[in-house]
């Protein structure tokens, strides 16, 4: 068929694509090349291909951020985040969302405003609050504050894709005898998988790596996430910048993991959430 043929406009677009993906992925090149370089190497020759590959780096930062322990608090941190950011929003959109009205609109619109107010303007007060709720200073408390920055956009995308179930599952259900929470746990939520996957992929990229509230909540050095960890290489006359991008190469490992081995369900979480039931 004429459709299906090879033409140069598809050439030229994949062509295109390619250079797109070269350029995005040149600096996750130069990263993972210069942390095999010694530092003189970095800083004067940092695009050209190392004479010698130098694993002591790696040695060197992960006894110096104590990486095993900085790893345990980025992951204790991004798991319990995610799990009660998940819980929390699919509950609350799902009842918004079933419980079509001018309250439950109100309700979800504030959600959806909160998300375009800039963190610079809320943090004074969050940390007022978080003060005096004594969440500062401790990892519990950070995962707490997390629970309420990113509910709304979680909130937003559970709302587009529980307008995509059919209501007549829920109904069947609720004839046979289901209970409110029976509903919720074993006939709704597992429908959820897509988009629950999708929020866990993208807020585990912006906890993971989120530098700002991690400083200002956690002031011990034993409480350190990753970014913070890696900061502690950047002094104001001296820069470690072959510790730095080892460490960098080891924390970006588990995440970008995660990411390519959920990332199929992103696409099909959002489209289906496009679909109004």
């Amino acid at each position: 068929m004429v459709g299906n043929r090879y033409s140069w406009k598809t050439l030229l677009l994949e062509l295109a694509i390619v250079v797109c993906a070269l350029v995005f992925l040149y600096p996750l090149y130069l990263v993972v090349l210069n942390s095999f370089k010694l530092f003189p190497d970095i800083m004067s020759r940092s695009a050209n291909w190392p004479e010698a590959f130098i694993t002591d780096n790696y040695v060197r930062a992960w006894k110096a951020t104590n990486f095993p322990n900085v790893l345990f608090n980025s992951a204790f941190v991004t798991v319990l985040s995610n799990a009660g950011i998940v819980l929390l929003s699919s509950m609350a959109a799902w009842r918004l969302a079933r419980r079509a009205g001018r309250g439950s609109q109100i309700v979800l619109l504030l959600f959806v405003s909160s998300m375009v107010i800039p963190f610079q303007s809320i943090m004074i007060p969050l940390m007022q609050i978080g003060g005096k709720l004594e969440l500062i200073g401790s990892l519990p408390g950070l995962v707490v504050l997390y629970f309420g920055l990113g509910a709304p956009f979680t909130i937003f995308l559970y709302h587009g894709f529980v307008k995509s179930v059919p209501t007549e599952i829920e109904e069947s259900a609720i004839i046979d005898g289901c209970g409110m929470q029976g509903l919720f746990w074993k006939i709704v939520f597992p429908l959820l998988k897509p988009i629950t996957m999708t929020a866990v992929i993208l807020n585990s990229l912006w906890i993971w790596n989120d530098f700002l509230l991690p400083v200002m909540v956690l002031h011990q050095a034993k409480m350190y996430t990753i970014p913070l960890a890696l900061y502690s290489f950047f002094a104001q006359y001296a820069k470690q910048w072959d510790m730095a991008l080892a460490t960098l190469v080891m924390s970006m490992t588990p995440i970008v993991a995660l990411f390519l081995g959920l990332q199929r369900f992103i696409i099909r979480g959002i489209t289906a959430g496009s679909v109004k039931g």
